[in-house]
């Protein structure tokens, strides 16, 4: 008898013997029968499915842990042959199971080497040797009644882990299937993916033959591990030829040749291998589109084209072109351009991806220029305190053709340096494509701090109301200096 049944069976005799006296029937406490490292229960045959009381379990001194210390019980298993097992704990009353996998490589509890271990529901898969037993510990993070369930299952080979017994991809599409390469293998002559490494394995291979030709596009997701897929063209392993790879699980998308048959090889960087959805279909078509600024341009910008392009199929952008609409082109991604006149310009882009399909977009590029420049300020030389005199703005319109709304704001110089606003004036004016030109006219009255400071410089900012200014350089002039009597 161990010490802890042995402590166990003394402590639930002395309250049994005190609650006899007292006029009370006790009812003994009684573990799980593999409640003890020593009393595991012997997993004979797979599938084995196994459910106890947990309620009174409990935990050795010097038991291993995962997680906790909370009561366990155990199970062993020493299979005849090489199998993949996966093992779980669904069925269970309580959601907080844990269990850890060992591998017996000694004696007791200090001969136990942790494989893994999982919770809240998790499984775990392990590759168990001919001959060689392991140990499965089972409980919950927190003591309490409870079913517990173990659950034990061997996990045979993919039907298409040889390329020889490749799944076929039939039509139409999607196709959609699920697989488990827990207990695939890599056969000595397998191509080894560009993308991967020599860590790669646990393969299953799917065939495709389209009628049409086009770009098509491979995906595994809700996977366990780090897939890769790779497609082939070829009649064997030895003389298959790689078009495409791509790791990580994103999406492989290739150009395929109607008539061809092409091979696709999943699986996972060092060895590893689950439950995956494997996903085929046609590639979603590009979505072409750019963007430019300034939003509003003049023959005065050098106007920067962007592409912003998504490929669905996620092959990635070969080249670009792009038409301005003026018999100027660009390859670039990022392109500059600057037109010479106003007017409505359509540009073209285009864009090709890795696997060879093209798309276009085009979009009107209003050219328009709007510029006034202030080529004068014309003040009195001299003035008296108090005496009103006129302050004149010349503005020429050299931009649109239509009138342009404009404000003129006045300044005037102050003690200390700097300018100090005045008054605003606003205007409509004309095109001066014939030489005319707006006068903006103030009346400004003399003070006593402009006598202060003996000389006034006047300053005038014009603004194009609602509008960027396409040239800003010439918006702004100073006048001569007024020299105050």
């Amino acid at each position: 008898m161990s010490h802890k049944i042995f402590r166990c069976w003394f402590t639930s005799l002395f309250f049994a013997l005190v609650l006899s006296l007292s006029g009370f029937t006790p009812v003994l406490a009684a573990p799980p029968a593999n409640d003890d490292f020593g009393s595991a229960t012997v997993v004979g045959s797979l599938p084995f499915s196994d459910s106890v009381d947990f309620t009174d379990a409990t935990f050795e001194s010097g038991e291993p842990q995962c997680a906790s210390s909370s009561p366990t019980v155990w199970y062993s298993f020493t299979p005849g042959a090489n199998a993949v097992v996966r093992a779980d704990m669904q069925g269970s009353s309580f959601g907080d199971n844990v269990f850890t996998v060992y591998q017996a490589i000694g004696s007791g509890f200090a001969g136990l080497n942790a494989l893994n271990c999982a919770n809240f529901g998790g499984s775990i898969t392990f590759n168990a040797q001919a001959g060689t037993t392991y140990y499965i510990q089972a409980g919950k993070f927190e003591s309490g009644a409870g079913t517990l369930s173990l659950n034990l299952q061997e996990i045979p080979p993919p039907t298409n882990n040889n390329f020889s017994n490749t799944e076929v991809i039939g039509l139409p599409l999607p196709f959609n299937v699920s697989a488990d390469t827990s207990a695939a293998t890599i056969e000595a002559n397998e191509p080894m993916p560009s993308c991967g490494n020599n860590s790669f394995g646990k393969t299953v291979w799917y065939a495709f033959t389209p009628t049409d030709s086009g770009s098509f596009s491979a995906h595994i997701f809700n996977f366990s591990f780090t897939p890769i897929l790779a497609a082939y063209t070829g009649n064997s392993l030895a003389s298959l030829t790689e078009v495409g790879c791509r790791a990580f699980g994103g999406l492989l998308t290739f150009h395929a040749n109607a008539g061809t048959t092409y091979y696709i090889q999943a699986g996972g960087f060092f060895g590893d291998g689950s439950p995956f959805q494997f996903d085929f279909d046609v590639t979603s078509p590009l979505l072409v589109g750019f963007n430019f600024g300034p939003s509003d341009p003049s023959v005065f910008d050098n106007i920067q084209f962007c592409d912003g392009s998504f490929d669905p199929g996620d092959a990635g952008f070969q080249s670009f072109t792009w038409e301005f609409g003026d018999g100027a082109t660009s390859t670039d991604n990022c392109a500059f351009h600057q037109y010479v006149a106003d007017g409505d310009y359509t540009v073209v882009h285009t864009v090709t991806t890795f696997d060879g399909r093209t798309a276009s977009t085009t979009q009107i590029i209003q050219v328009r220029t709007h510029d006034v420049t202030i080529t004068k300020v014309e003040a009195p030389q001299d003035a008296k305190v108090g005496k009103t005199r006129v302050i004149t703005v010349t503005l020429r319109n050299d931009g649109n053709p239509d009138p342009e709304t404009v404000t003129i704001d006045l300044y005037r110089s102050v003690a200390g340096g700097g300018f100090e606003w005045v008054t605003s004036l606003t205007l409509p004016v004309p095109t001066s494509r014939r030489g005319r030109v707006t006068k903006f006219t103030f009346q400004y009255t003399f003070t006593s701090a402009d006598a202060q400071m003996g000389k006034v410089i006047f300053r005038a900012v014009a603004n194009i109301d609602g509008i960027r200014d396409s040239f800003p350089q010439d918006n702004e002039r100073l006048s001569l200096m007024t020299t105050l009597k």
